[in-house]
């Protein structure tokens, strides 16, 4: 059984490495036939249940997997530069979502994530009232389906650091009357956003902002100085073999968070979702790290060590459930 598991992680990481060499080679990622297909052959090499751990991956395979991320991103980019284009150029954007490949992705995952913070999210008030969005790029799907089908009454503050893609995101909701008043759009690196961050109840952090561990942690450590205490940080990661296209968020570096869920979806929606609450009692930060007992502060929970199905309608997942 284990010679099998050897055997099907070493067929799939040489396919992955074949595409990669295959797509570094293009002179550009903008979407072709070409690039459409090797990318769909790379998530369809990646989507299936693997139990490969990229953590022990050898130095080589893990240079190429983060140049791939990299490539990844680039690549979602452009194309979602490229849908935005064409969706701007309708009277009502919003009516033709559609006709983005994988706009029914983006809906699942909508109604993934407001299930989650829905189960876990307690205050006051019904729903949040202020959430952020960082990394929203030219086509902020996630923003638009939570605002438009889950939280109604919202108001969306989305960040991109590209003065460009959010020109072109507010277009898209510019016609409607609804929208175009509870979407709003900063150009700013998020390293540069301070006081104002305590204004959200909850922030959704883009599986693309902070391209490797180094960068994703100062993102954190960052956001966990300046969030509000009690407010909730969602952030998408990766699972198994997805962690060739998106970068991996380690539960144990949410220093000055609570983790509560981990979910990986094993259907056609490829990020894991992690769901975080900032801790409410003050934390000492020096040099931008938080030091904290990560042991004491989190002796409740069970270190990730119980995975429970989770039914959810739109798909098959698994949740590491953290309680309070």
């Amino acid at each position: 059984m284990e010679s099998l598991q050897v055997q099907e992680e070493s067929i799939l990481i040489e396919k992955v490495c074949q595409i990669y060499e295959k797509l570094s080679k293009l002179e550009t990622l903008k979407p072709s036939k070409d690039v459409d297909n090797l990318f769909t052959q790379l998530v369809h090499a990646c989507i299936p249940h693997s139990s490969i751990n990229i953590a022990n991956l050898p130095a080589n395979i893990q240079e190429i997997r983060s140049k791939l991320i990299r490539l990844c991103g680039q690549a979602e980019g452009l194309l979602e530069a490229h849908f935005s284009t064409i969706l701007g150029s309708f009277k009502n954007p919003l009516h033709h979502l559609n006709i983005f490949p994988y706009y029914s992705n983006y809906l699942k995952l909508g109604r993934l994530e407001y299930d989650i913070l829905n189960q876990h999210y307690s205050t006051t008030s019904e729903t949040p009232k202020r959430v952020a969005f960082v990394g929203s790029g030219p086509l902020p799907f996630t923003s638009i389906v939570l605002a438009s089908y889950h939280l109604k009454d919202t108001t969306f503050h989305n960040y991109d650091i590209d003065s460009t893609a959010n020109s072109m995101a507010s277009r898209l909701v510019s016609a409607d009357q609804d929208l175009s008043k509870r979407m709003v759009f900063h150009t700013a690196d998020i390293m540069d956003v301070t006081d104002e961050l305590k204004d959200y109840d909850v922030i959704f952090l883009a599986a693309l902002v902070g391209m490797n561990m180094d960068e994703k942690n100062k993102v954190i450590q960052h956001l966990a100085k300046y969030m509000a205490p009690g407010a909730i940080l969602m952030l998408r990661s990766a699972h198994g073999a997805r962690a060739f296209l998106y970068p991996v968020v380690d539960p144990n570096v949410l220093h000055g968070f609570n983790v509560l869920s981990i979910f990986h979806p094993e259907d056609d929606v490829i990020n894991s979702v992690m769901i975080s609450r900032k801790f409410v009692e003050p934390v000492n930060i020096d040099n931008n790290y938080l030091h904290l007992d990560i042991g004491s502060l989190m002796a409740s929970s069970c270190k990730y060590c119980d995975i429970q199905p989770f039914n959810h309608p739109l798909g098959h997942m698994k949740m590491i459930d953290e309680s309070m």
